[in-house]
This record gives structure tokens, sequence and C-alpha cells, in this order.
């Protein structure tokens, strides 16, 4: 897969959103090589279980897209959040450990 640019926050009429199309991202394949599908719910799931503000924030995730929309400034600190796991896989992987062992379902 190729590299893709980093994730920014889009405004649009009415608010602010961050959005990923999953299957663009190299991590795709080590969140498949993990035994998981990279989905829009994979990304939610990390999202409400390791983003520190995640309840302020409307999360929409589908096979192929996950988004996130609220405040722009928590928008904006959410955007470089996602760039770290999406451009380290070690770092993905050890966060998707943490949250295996905390009982999260990240296929949902």
């Amino acid at each position: 897969m190729s590299e893709t640019d980093p994730i920014t926050v889009t405004d649009y009429d009415g608010g602010s959103s961050v959005n990923i199309d999953v299957a663009r991202h190299q991590v795709a394949e080590t969140i498949a090589q993990d035994g998981h599908r990279p989905t829009g719910q994979f990304w939610a799931s990390l999202v409400e279980y390791a983003f520190p503000q995640a309840s302020e924030l409307e999360l929409v995730a589908t096979p192929t897209m996950f988004s996130a929309r609220g405040d722009r400034s928590i928008l904006e600190t959410l955007a470089p959040w996602l760039d770290g796991y999406l451009s380290d896989p070690s770092a993905l992987l050890e966060l998707v450990g943490q949250a295996r062992q905390a009982g999260v379902d990240l296929d949902g």
C-alpha cells in the first residue's frame, strides 16, 4: 500500500471532522496480520478505548472509513494521535495488545 498524507481536520458546513480511508494505510496489513479486520469500526474502537476525549466526539465507522466529528480543538489533537498509530505499526500493535488485555472488542 502507498503512503498517505497526514490526517488533517476538515471543515464542512456546520462542523469539523477527521476522516480515514482505512484501506489506504500501510498498517491495514499489520492489522489483518494481527487477526483483526482493518475497518472503520476497528479504529473507532481504538479511539474509544485510548483517546482521552473520545466521549466528546461523534464517531462514525463503516467498513472502509472512520470519521470523528466534533469540536475542532479536540480533532486537532486526535489527528496527530491517529497519525502516530497509522505510521508506526509497532506502536499500533502495542496499543492493540493493551486493548485486547482490557477486553476491548476491536472488530465490533
